[in-house]
């Protein structure tokens, strides 16, 4: 059996493991950990990936299909693409297209190596998985190489609160609370344990758009938002035309 990945450590086996043990309850889980804030957070994005009609939109790391689809119900008319590593978390896309009436490919990727041609999409996206990729800059690079002129990608990903009593309660929450409720729900207490340590590690805010973004460009325009008091962070880079 193979062992859960620290995040100094991110082989893809082991990802892909982890996240193929916790997807029957993946979605659930979501649910429960943020008392719904990470939809609030997914619709913030697509808002301010500013769509425009007949646009192309890739989701890497699509999970179970979230953001995509959430793409797909606010532009109707946009071509949405989603792919993810983990053929188990894919798995429980398709159905929640078809049960919400959206037309929506799926597809497995890798998102250090995406299987489309030069500038193919309007939008590129990726939401809460970044951190988890063994090259976060190489699958930068690649969402800008299939990004169009103009196009803009958009990352969500948690990050490290800074005010100071949020801070700590925010700390204890995520390293004592939320691998035993993300273990109950799902029955993998060690892959929420890893969740929570590859996000209070991985760079955020400045720190992510100068050390990761900037290189994967180039980028004419490179903005940021703190969501929930730093809790999540939500990147726009745009490609130069």
């Amino acid at each position: 059996m193979l062992e859960t990945p620290t995040p100094d450590q991110k082989d893809p086996a082991r990802i892909q493991n982890m996240f193929a043990k916790v997807a029957p309850k993946y979605d659930q889980a979501n649910t429960v950990l943020s008392a719904g804030i990470h939809h609030l957070w997914r619709k913030r994005l697509v808002r301010w990936a500013q769509v425009q009609a007949g646009d192309s939109i890739l989701d890497c790391a699509t999970g179970t299909g979230d953001l995509a689809l959430e793409f797909k119900a606010a532009y109707p008319e946009a071509t949405v693409t989603g792919t993810d590593f983990c053929q188990e978390m894919l798995d429980h896309a398709p159905l929640k297209a078809k049960n919400l009436g959206l037309d929506v490919k799926f597809l497995w990727a890798d998102a250090t190596h995406l299987p489309f041609p030069d500038q193919s999409f309007n939008v590129v996206t990726i939401s809460f998985g970044i951190r988890n990729v063994a090259d976060p800059l190489q699958a930068l690079s690649e969402m800008h190489r299939v990004l169009k002129p103009g196009g803009r990608l958009l990352v969500l990903e948690f990050g490290q609160p800074e005010i100071p009593v949020f801070k700590n309660a925010y700390r204890f929450y995520s390293e004592k609370i939320l691998p035993m409720i993300g273990g109950w729900v799902t029955g993998q207490k060690e892959a929420y344990r890893y969740l929570q340590a590859s996000s209070s590690e991985f760079p955020c805010g400045a720190r992510f758009a100068s050390e990761l973004l900037s290189p994967a460009g180039p980028f004419e325009k490179i903005e940021l938002r703190a969501l929930t008091g730093g809790i999540a962070y939500l990147y726009r880079a745009q490609k130069g035309h």
